[in-house]
């Protein structure tokens, strides 16, 4: 069974930093692709960054120069380092793998921006 676990969240001021951590456990095929998504209150999921196994990555334009994805060479982690936060940014953070055209979610972390 697949299991992703996410950390990193919390409270931190407009302007800060913060990383956010995936660690997924289970039947792990090395080719996949691992990404966030994030959900504000009264919004839908959206696609925040993802990283594929070769390298390939995608970011969401509102994030694009103040965030970073990498992954571990396992590939069975992956890792947000978000900058320049504001206070937009506030929402839950879900991991998400992407593995043999099945998708697995993290229960989410919350993000919240405020001062």
């Amino acid at each position: 069974q697949v299991q992703l676990v996410e950390s990193g969240g919390g409270l931190v001021q407009p302007g800060g930093s913060l990383i956010l951590s995936c660690v997924a456990s289970g039947s792990i095929f090395r080719s996949n692709t691992m990404g966030w998504y994030r959900q504000a209150p009264g919004k839908q999921r959206e696609l925040v960054a993802r990283i594929t196994s070769s390298g390939s990555i995608n970011y969401a334009d509102f994030v694009k120069g103040r965030s970073t994805i990498s992954r571990d060479n396992a590939k069975t982690s992956v890792f947000l380092h978000m900058n320049s936060l504001k206070p937009e940014d506030t929402a839950v953070y879900y991991c998400n793998l992407l593995m043999l055209f099945r998708e697995y979610w993290g229960k989410g972390t919350l993000v919240t921006v405020s001062s």
